[in-house]
């Protein structure tokens, strides 16, 4: 027979590990767009040679 007592302690290590994860989540997140927002923003000199002279 198993028996399936949770304790108070395993609660609130189970709230901040969760916790813990979205800080992780969001962290990768902000990384990974502000990446994304400097890979793929606008390049300085992409006109032709042709046009730049004019």
């Amino acid at each position: 027979m198993a028996m399936k007592v949770e304790h108070a302690l395993h609660r609130r290590r189970l709230s901040r590990n969760v916790g813990l994860g979205l800080v992780l989540v969001l962290y990768v997140g902000l990384v990974y767009g502000l990446t994304i927002a400097k890979v793929g923003g606008p390049k300085p000199n992409t006109l032709p040679a042709a046009e730049a002279r004019e």
